[in-house]
């Protein structure tokens, strides 16, 4: 039996990492400090605490630590830890996707340039990162058709050229129309344009084409001439400051009442090459350093190239041990500014002020999927709050529901839940739909203040008309008045159309259905994961649960070996008793027992 006061005793007086786990052993939060024991003590003592840890502590069950030599060591451990197992109660960088960047391999004897998530130490040079492949495919098209480089992915020597020779697409270096001296000189021009460097260069292509026109040569001429039109549009196109750095990433942070927003500016050679936005919900009590700190961490160590500066208003935690595990990263110095005046803080408050759009324009979106919704169903106020449910079984065994919920057009994945059936026994979906919204309904009537919290202003269900018919009956025989609508799907699985008792159809536009197919895939994958979960427990429960000897974490282990029951049945005895705590003689019990 773990018991907290009596290890929190036992805590050294080191850095390192201490893993908080719920009574399911379930990693729900990871942090690092420089003296362990000080710092655990401080969760499990009375002090003011944000409502997001007093609730993870609250579920806490047990915990460990891992000790490590240095803070810098513990920083590591701790960003791996929370990217390997997410926990909970963590502040997550859930899009977790790799950027695009631009390469040239610049080592090939005609190089190619094209977008590339993977980096590598090659020899080429990498550009980026942009925000997303579009931008980079944009940039990468407009670069092969204004210097007419190769477009084959695999460079071959060719008997005749290809199409994209013949609609002056490309030089045809395969059949040795174009120098290598001369291709070169187009592979630089286009490094110069990646690097923002477009000065100088702009200045010899204007030279260029004047020798040629004083030639005669007016179709070469002509041909720079687009080519100096190209690079000075993308110029200015990219072009947001006088700030004279190399590369620079500036984040800015907006909140309204529901969510907050972080942007983040990529800008290279005072150049926007790209943006991105990351959303986080329930951290409202949670400090704009706080999050900007946890961000960082997770964002930037361990990622292949970085920029020379980090800007952000804000001043966080460990700043001085971050830039140095990130310089030690880069090869090169990597510091974090808070910029208070000038240029930089503008720059930073540009992001701020993007951040802000972003979250006001994803409102109105939210805002526009309601009203949208109050127009289409004929409702006399905007439905605030709209709940849909979804029924689970297969053949009539372990029936369980899922209801989700979305609050001024937001799903609110906090406000899901679960239900197990409890007075149907066979397979019959409308009466466990009326159950369902039955006992659901009463917790709002019975306390509105509840868990549940107010009743909701209409009801989706996942179904036919039938589903509708027993969701509107459950509602009848409490007196209460509120409609239902289905949410039909078509053969991809997406919905086309919401349906009321009377199978009429609603049109609704493409933004909607999009928008109804998320809100209809999270209640079934709240409903199908429940399901899953007694479905799996239950067979687990009745192999290994009734061995004695055999707890939470050996069966765990056993799982985690050997992959299913049924391998643990056949497994070797001596396997089995590979198992840290199974010796010989509990491995035979477990072989009888499974075997039976």
């Amino acid at each position: 039996m773990f018991d907290i006061e009596t290890e929190l005793k036992k805590l050294p007086n080191k850095p390192g990492v201490y893993i908080m786990h719920d009574k399911n052993d379930k990693i729900i939060y990871v942090g690092k400090a420089i003296s362990l024991k000080n710092r655990v003590r401080q969760y499990f003592r009375k002090n003011n605490k944000t409502k997001r840890i007093e609730n993870m502590v609250s579920l806490v069950d047990h915990f460990e630590y891992i000790v490590t030599d240095n803070e810098a060591e513990a920083l590591i451990l701790e960003c791996n830890l929370i990217k390997k197992n997410m926990p909970k109660f963590n502040v997550l960088l859930k899009d977790d996707k790799t950027y695009p960047y631009i390469k040239v391999n610049i080592q090939a004897e005609y190089p190619d340039v094209y977008v590339t998530r993977r980096i590598i130490n090659d020899g080429a040079r990498y550009f980026g990162p942009y925000a997303n492949s579009g931008s980079a495919k944009e940039m990468v098209e407009f670069i092969k058709e204004k210097f007419k480089i190769r477009q084959c992915k695999s460079f071959k020597y060719k008997d005749r050229p290809c199409l994209n020779y013949q609609i002056k697409k490309c030089f045809a270096p395969c059949m040795g129309y174009i120098s290598k001296d001369e291709y070169r000189k187009q592979i630089n021009e286009i490094l110069h344009i990646l690097d923002g460097k477009t000065d100088k260069l702009l200045k010899d292509l204007e030279n260029e084409m004047k020798e040629e026109s004083n030639k005669m040569n007016f179709e070469k001429a002509a041909y720079i001439r687009d080519k100096i039109l190209a690079i000075q549009r993308i110029s200015a196109k990219q072009k947001v400051s006088n700030i004279n750095e190399n590369d620079i990433d500036v984040i800015g942070i907006a909140r309204n009442n529901f969510e907050i927003c972080l942007e983040v500016f990529f800008i290279r050679n005072s150049k926007m090459i790209g943006r991105e936005h990351y959303f986080y919900k329930e951290l409202l009590d949670e400090s704009n350093s706080g999050i900007a700190l946890d961000f960082i961490k997770q964002y930037y160590i361990g990622k292949e190239f970085l920029p020379s500066k980090i800007m952000v208003k804000y001043e966080i935690e460990d700043k001085e041990l971050i830039e140095l595990l990130l310089t030690g990263q880069a090869n090169k110095k990597v510091e974090i500014k808070n910029p208070q005046k000038g240029e930089k803080l503008r720059l930073v408050e540009m992001a701020e002020n993007n951040a802000r759009i972003t979250l006001e324009n994803k409102e109105r979106d939210n805002y526009s999927i309601v009203n949208e919704i109050k127009d289409v169903l004929g409702l006399e106020k905007i439905p605030r709050k709209i709940e849909t449910f979804d029924i689970s079984n297969i053949s009539g065994q372990f029936m369980v529901a899922g209801m989700s919920v979305m609050l001024d057009g937001i799903i609110r994945k906090n406000m899901a839940r679960r239900f197990k059936i409890k007075t149907v026994f066979d397979q019959d979906d409308p009466r466990c739909m009326n159950e369902v919204i039955t006992r659901r309904l009463k917790h709002s009537i019975e306390n509105p203040e509840g868990g549940f919290g107010k009743l909701p202003d209409i009801i989706f269900v996942d179904g036919g008309i039938t589903q509708i018919h027993a969701a509107e009956k459950a509602i009848r025989d409490l007196g209460l008045n509120i409609l239902v609508f289905g949410m039909v799907k078509n053969d991809k699985h997406q919905t086309r159309a919401l349906i009321n008792n009377q199978k009429h159809e609603y049109d609704i536009s493409e933004k909607l259905k999009n928008a109804i197919t998320l809100f209809q895939d999270s209640v079934h994958d709240t409903a199908i994961g429940y399901h899953r979960k007694l479905r799996d427990a239950s067979i687990t429960k009745s192999a290994l649960d009734d061995i004695k000897g055999i707890g939470t974490m050996k069966k765990a282990m056993l799982l985690k070996k050997f992959g299913s029951i049924e391998k643990i049945a056949n497994a070797d005895i001596k396997d089995i008793a590979e198992i840290k705590g199974i010796n010989l003689e509990l491995a035979k019990s477990i072989k009888e027992k499974l075997n039976l």
